[in-house]
């Protein structure tokens, strides 16, 4: 079988270290500027969903989220109707990031995806989605406390 998780990874991983390099000067690392681009296009979003858009655990987006708020790139507010539930929104300073933050995505994408014409690259896309799918009911089936059978 080909083993193509082991490409992905590193993809991932050299990406993440770019980001976090060309991120430092707004001291935002481990991904946390994942977080302000989900919010930015998510106003409002609850915790529990921004977890599962990212795909972490609410340990660790509730650290990510409070490092955040110290730093004034988002905030909390109540829900009126329910005080339990905090909603997630970019501040000022968040909104002023976002931009800089997608050039970065936008460059990346460019780079990985050089040499690959318009419709390689949608394949690309698409088989990713289709992984990511297939990923997400194990990731689900996990996160609610299942164990996989290997």
């Amino acid at each position: 079988m080909i083993d193509i998780l082991r490409e992905v990874g590193m993809i991932e991983r050299a990406l993440d270290s770019i980001a976090n390099r060309e991120f430092k000067q707004f001291n935002l690392s481990n991904l946390q500027f994942l977080y302000v681009v989900r919010i930015y296009e998510h106003p409002g979003i609850i915790a529990e969903q921004l977890a599962n858009l990212i795909k972490v655990d609410r340990t660790t987006l509730a650290r990510a989220v409070r490092r955040l708020e110290k730093q004034g790139y988002v905030c909390r507010e109540n829900d009126p109707e329910n005080k339990k539930i905090k909603h997630l929104y970019v501040t000022k300073k968040g909104k002023e990031i976002y931009p800089f933050i997608m050039r970065e995505n936008t460059h990346s994408n460019e780079v990985a995806l050089k040499g690959f014409n318009a419709e390689e690259a949608q394949q690309v896309h698409d088989y990713l989605v289709r992984i990511r799918q297939n990923v997400d009911a194990d990731w689900n089936f996990v996160k609610h406390g299942g164990k996989r059978e290997y």
